[in-house]
């Protein structure tokens, strides 16, 4: 029976939280007061199996006690220092990032407080060191929400925002299972999107374009890895012109994709790392830009030309540090690569059994589960940025104990890499039972 604290903390999110990109009425979602591990618990004592790491974001689990530990002791310390000053955490965490991203000549840190912050300041970065205006953009992709982040976004949520910030020029990236380019083919895919970012970049001019930002996997829209071959080409294509490459490593970042970065997997070296989510496990808020030193030591002779009142917050740079040490003392980057095969076998598994799953994708502890009306055509079984949800479908997965971000047509798998076998056993078994439901429910 509902007692009158949870009824009050239901009613109060009800009355008084705005919740992201939902329409508020009528929302009765669970009410979580714990987590330990893979497991949520909300104020009835039910459990939840996070399979999505919340926001792909939750890397180490919840109430990891490394890092509990650290947020609380340096609490006791100091809890803010203003950014213009030093403080031991914030240089540790810096000196650790750095070491861990792919520049032999090593790098610098800058602070903010999330993602979208950290894109919107690496363009800055970017225009200044260039002196150029425009920045490249793939459609389909997610970088914030704010008016800067939320423009470089190519896809709905940006629109908002419109007609926001100048100089932002988009262009199609491969996505080989709904190829923008009409083929099937990788290496054809490959081709065609280099030809069409390449005439991108005569028609806005070669020496007015400051920086190309990508995810080099696609995180929200839809976990699309691409095709291989074609992030070196986007490499190649950018030193040519003398245009700064940016990773959005936001969800790629710190294991997701079985290495530090996803620069790592894939071999191709940006000039700058965007980062959030992962860097403290999501346990403080916080992101960055890390800039390679070639490029970090024209801001010892210019001013850096932004700033931020939480920028390094030692509360966040303590948090960092834990999740950088738990990282490396429990091997879970190594990890992430043994849940890719855990992960593969479940998902062929499930895509044998149900003819609603058009395709599954992924890398690591990242995978896209694509849902579709019909496999031969690949009709997505709700339109992408259409009007239909497939939110019936994640509630009932959420009714049944299981957590699953999902976007349209598109369910991401992306669990904590301290996830166990046995966990993601349950998972798919919830899974299997949702999909059958929701075939029984169309038939």
């Amino acid at each position: 029976m509902e007692t009158a604290l949870e009824r009050n903390s239901s009613e109060l999110h009800a009355r008084h939280v705005l919740t992201p990109w939902l329409a508020q009425g009528g929302r009765k979602p669970p009410v979580i007061v714990r987590g330990e591990g893979s497991q949520l618990y909300d104020d009835r004592g039910r459990r939840y199996l996070d399979l999505s790491a919340g926001l792909v974001a939750v890397n180490l689990g919840h109430a990891h006690p490394g890092l509990v530990a650290a947020i609380g002791e340096q609490a006791a310390r100091v809890a803010y220092v203003a950014p213009s000053l030093a403080n031991d955490k914030r240089a540790e965490l810096a000196r650790a990032i750095v070491d861990l991203a792919p520049w032999p000549d090593g790098g610098r840190v800058f602070f903010t407080t999330g993602g979208g912050e950290a894109n919107e300041d690496a363009l800055k970065f970017a225009r200044t060191l260039t002196g150029r205006h425009k920045v490249l953009t793939a459609y389909r992709s997610f970088h914030g929400s704010a008016p800067g982040a939320g423009t470089l976004s190519g896809e709905n949520r940006r629109w908002p925002n419109e007609p926001g910030i100048p100089g932002v020029v988009r262009f199609f990236a491969p996505f080989p299972y709904r190829s923008p380019f009409h083929t099937r083919d990788a290496r054809e895919e490959v081709e065609r999107a280099i030809a069409h970012l390449e005439e991108i970049v005569t028609y806005e001019g070669r020496d007015r374009i400051a920086a190309l930002l990508i995810e080099p996997v696609v995180g929200s829209n839809g976990v699309i890895v691409y095709p291989q071959g074609y992030l070196a080409r986007v490499r190649e294509l950018t030193e040519r012109y003398g245009i700064l490459l940016i990773f959005d490593e936001v969800m790629t970042g710190f294991g997701r994709t079985g290495e530090a970065f996803a620069a790592h997997t894939f071999g191709v070296t940006p000039d700058l790392i965007t980062f959030a989510k992962g860097v403290t496990s999501s346990y403080v808020p916080l992101g960055g830009v890390a800039v390679r030193e070639s490029l970090a030591a024209y801001f010892d002779d210019h001013p850096l030309p932004s700033g931020h009142t939480f920028s390094g917050h030692p509360l966040a740079m303590a948090a960092g540090v834990a999740a950088l040490a738990a990282y490396r003392d429990e091997h879970l980057f190594e990890r992430a690569r043994q849940i890719e095969d855990w992960l593969r076998t479940r998902l062929d598994r499930l895509q044998r059994r149900h003819e609603l799953i058009g395709e599954t994708r992924g890398v690591g502890a990242f995978f896209g589960l694509e849902l579709v009306a019909d496999r031969e055509t690949r009709v997505p079984l709700v339109p992408w940025q259409g009007s239909q949800s497939l939110q019936p479908f994640f509630d009932d997965l959420l009714a049944h104990g299981l957590y699953v971000l999902g976007r349209y047509n598109v369910a991401i798998i992306a669990p904590p890499l301290t996830i166990a076998p046995e966990e993601l056993d349950e998972a798919f078994e919830i899974l299997d039972g949702a999909l059958q439901r929701l075939t029984r429910a169309r038939a």
